[in-house]
């Protein structure tokens, strides 16, 4: 989600979360998001089914097909077969998850009678990330719940649809996830006011969104935070509000 620049650093989530998963217990890893389209497809499939291994189940994988042209052009990608990659992505990767040997050919892929080991002990929830229409149906077609990522109150309408959307796909909304955001410069006023509206609306996960606090890289601070123990505090602070 944008807007950044060539200062705002972004980690592998991949090798992120392996790390992450040796040295935690409980923290759920979720993505958010991985845009596919840009990546291959079995090797996603395969680097997603190690990190559910290493963290013993703890990974939701959120994906999506971005907004930035000039990422698919630099990796000498069509920009508009993005859905339609995507929509096939996610079939394939489930298949990878659940048979231990699959043929399978598609518009953009083929396995010829392959698979991937060691394979998840449970399928990998997909959720969509996403702020349009047709990420909506999407997402309500097959995912397992949806990344609005920003507040609440802005996306409501857009949960409705999909609710909506659910239904016309019969699905019971009550299976599926739906994650909103409040930022971290926010007041504990609006965290309390945007998390019960998020409640009262069926929403199962609110996020706190940090990306624009930490400080740049010649070392100015934007609004404080310099480490790991700023962002953890900011958490505490955040969970005691809304709790």
């Amino acid at each position: 989600m944008g807007p950044y620049t060539e200062k705002d650093a972004f980690h592998e989530p991949f090798v992120l979360y392996a790390y992450l998963a040796a040295i935690t217990r409980k923290l759920e890893l979720c993505t958010g998001v991985i845009i596919l389209p840009q990546r291959q497809t079995v090797l996603v499939a395969k680097q997603a089914a190690e990190v559910q291994l290493l963290s013993q189940g703890r990974l939701r994988l959120g994906v999506g097909t971005g907004w930035n042209f000039v990422e698919y052009e630099s990796l000498g990608m069509r920009f508009e077969d993005r859905g339609k990659m995507l929509d096939e992505q996610v079939e394939l990767m489930r298949k990878l998850w659940r048979e231990p040997v699959l043929d399978y050919r598609g518009k953009f892929h083929r396995v010829d009678r392959a698979g991937i080991l060691p394979r998840p002990r449970r399928e990998i929830p997909i959720w969509f990330g996403g702020f349009t229409p047709v990420a909506v149906k999407r997402a309500a077609r097959v995912g397992d719940g949806i990344l609005f990522g920003t507040y609440p109150s802005r996306m409501q309408k857009l949960w409705e649809m999909t609710q909506v959307e659910l239904k016309k796909a019969g699905r019971s909304p009550g299976s599926f996830g739906a994650e909103a955001a409040v930022d971290a410069s926010d007041s504990p006023d609006t965290w309390v006011k945007e998390a019960a509206l998020w409640r009262e609306a069926g929403g199962t996960h609110l996020s706190l969104r940090a990306m624009d606090t930490a400080a740049d890289q010649v070392g100015h601070k934007r609004f404080g935070f310099r480490g790991p123990q700023d962002y953890i505090a900011a958490l505490e602070r955040f969970a005691a509000a809304v709790r």
